[in-house]
């Protein structure tokens, strides 16, 4: 059995979304979008740790960008074979195995209703959640109490090991136990006859005894705790073992590893349930984990719990370990939240299969970003992060990525952002290459941005006459330089893409950067006679040579305000501040 959609309508960030979800499902998305919201609705149906007050309907459930008066839940579950959910709910199950649960909720009255059955415009009203006997969600917060964990679990962890031992074992435990409890009287005795242990007790015992006559012939005294051996092995606490000695489990992260570690322990020793069916909901599993260990505990996790899987992270490497169909990224339009090609999609799958072994490149930054800007290299990567800087737009904090296409192509970049609804600006040079096997030319980078336009935007009437009656200038000319007819075609095109955030440039970075204000400043630096030079030079050296300028000379960026070379990043910016 797995849950395979989630529908929900009128309900905290959700207007009006379907999600998609899969066996193992990471949702992402920026803080605040909804994750938990998400994750909440299906613990309403399924958590049996809920009580009556927590599912009742709060003002704060309601989406509140409109007066909504009513929200609803519902999830399908489809595969239903198990004979535990069948008998549980006769006649709510359809032969091919579908399943609806469906919560509703009502504002005013603070009403609210269950119902099940195999179509979701028939159900039935049920009561109660009477089938969480039989289907059970297990959530973990982001907020991890370890030692609270550990004192519920670890009588249930010792009897769960003691009733898998060998006969043999059993016998051994038994006799290790008669002796330990010998030394326990004995050390007990011991340590009572210690002199300071004992004396330390006197004044108590002299006040007590003032205090009332009741007191007289008793004492208070130190104990080691127990001297039951079956009570002294329940009071066992867990410690870090190294080179023979114990430490106290300490840090934030390993915390974490052994709660996590500790926690699906328990429930894979619990999975093989003919009685249950039970599905897992993780928040933030990398919490205080360096990158490596964020990787390996993802893979555990997956690896380690075998039915239903939900995680929520921030975490690009943990994203990194998810096949592209099970990711949810969920984002914010408008006022309301939604998923990104309604969640776990092939969409999305053969949009990010198309990178291959570079899978990583998108996984480290576009997952997580509201819009990114795609450049060339990473000569433009540098650049374009420090000139944001000097013109004041916070990259961070309008959640802008600066990615390059070097090596992937842009339109690759453009076909994944478009499926995960990531809005992209980009800005790509002006080429000119020579067309293989002919003496030919053609304006290579108008038509790779016209291409962009032409397979990821909306039709222009005006952009689709001018490719009927100027596309074939782009091609076809003699010389490396353009004839005029040819220019004047290519920034009519540029002009035009402009509107849809596609940017060529002039020339190149550094021919822009040497015309728009910067010449008398990069000569100086590069020690060049001219400017053909120091361009020369430049092209040559492109990114080690952007970094050393850029970090003498970064201050300078600032006269860019203005410039063509400024107007994506100003775009980005546009673009994030229209989605507010």
């Amino acid at each position: 059995m797995k849950i395979t959609e989630l529908k929900l309508k009128g309900y905290r960030n959700f207007k009006d979304a379907t999600i998609n979800v899969s066996e193992k499902t990471l949702i992402i998305g920026t803080n605040d979008v909804g994750k938990s919201n998400m994750l909440y609705a299906m613990r309403i149906l399924l958590d049996r740790t809920l009580s009556e007050w927590d599912i009742e309907p709060k003002d704060s459930d309601f989406y509140c960008y409109e007066d909504t008066k009513e929200l609803s839940i519902t999830i399908k579950l489809e595969e239903v074979t198990e004979d535990c959910v069948l008998a549980k709910l006769p006649g709510k199950i359809s032969d091919d195995g579908v399943l609806y649960l469906s919560y509703k909720a009502w504002k005013e009255s603070r009403a609210y209703i269950f119902y099940a059955g195999f179509r979701e415009d028939q159900l039935e009203e049920i009561t109660e959640r009477f089938y969480r006997k039989v289907l059970h969600l297990k959530y973990i917060s982001s907020n991890r109490d370890l030692q609270g964990y550990i004192k519920k679990e670890k009588r249930n962890l010792i009897k769960d090991a003691q009733e898998k031992r060998s006969e043999a074992e059993v016998k051994i435990d038994d006799e290790s136990l008669l002796d330990i409890e010998k030394e326990l009287l004995s050390t007990n005795d011991k340590i009572s006859k210690l002199s300071y242990v004992n004396k330390a007790t006197e004044a108590i015992n002299t006040e007590l005894q003032e205090l009332s006559f009741h007191h007289v012939g008793q004492e208070v005294v130190f104990d080691v705790g127990s001297s039951d051996v079956n009570s002294f092995v329940e009071n066992l606490h867990l410690a870090s073992k190294v080179n023979n000695s114990n430490l106290a489990i300490g840090g934030d992260g390993r915390n974490n590893q052994i709660f996590l570690a500790l926690w699906a322990a328990r429930n894979e020793i619990k999975e093989d349930n003919p009685l249950e069916v039970t599905f897992y909901c993780i928040e933030e599993p990398e919490a205080h984990l360096h990158p490596h260990q964020q990787r390996k505990l993802a893979e555990y996790l997956v690896k380690k719990l075998r039915g239903q899987v939900f995680i929520t992270s921030h975490s690009p490497q943990i994203a990194s370990e998810f096949s592209a169909n099970s990711i949810v990224r969920l984002l914010q339009k408008g006022k309301c939240t939604k998923a990104a090609s309604n969640g776990c999609s092939k969409i999305i799958e053969d949009a990010v299969y198309n990178f291959g072994y570079r899978l990583n490149i998108i996984a480290a930054e576009a997952f997580f970003a509201n819009t990114v800007l795609l450049v060339e290299g990473p000569s433009e990567v540098l650049f374009y992060k420090i000139l944001a800087r000097e013109l004041g737009i916070d990259l961070d904090k309008f959640n802008i990525s600066i990615l390059m296409a070097d090596g992937v192509g842009f339109e690759t970049f453009v076909k994944i952002l478009h499926a995960l609804e990531i809005d992209w600006v980009v800005r790509t040079d002006n080429d000119v290459f020579k067309i293989p096997k002919k003496k030919e030319y053609r304006l290579a980078g108008v038509q790779r941005a016209l291409s962009i336009y032409k397979n990821n935007c909306k039709k222009d009437i005006d952009i689709e006459a001018l490719i009927v009656a100027k596309g074939n200038l782009l091609t076809g000319f003699s010389t490396e330089t353009p004839p005029q007819a040819s220019k004047d075609a290519s920034n009519e095109f540029r002009e035009k893409l402009e509107d849809y955030d596609i940017f060529t440039s002039d020339i190149d970075l550094e021919n822009d950067l040497l015309n728009q204000g910067l010449e008398i400043d990069i000569v100086e630096h590069l020690g060049a006679d001219d400017k053909q030079e120091a361009l020369s030079i430049m092209q040559k050296k492109k990114a080690t040579f952007m970094f050393d300028f850029l970090r003498k000379k970064s201050h300078l960026l600032k006269i860019l305000q203005k410039s063509k070379l400024a107007i994506p990043l100003f775009a980005c910016k546009k673009r994030i501040e229209n989605n507010v």
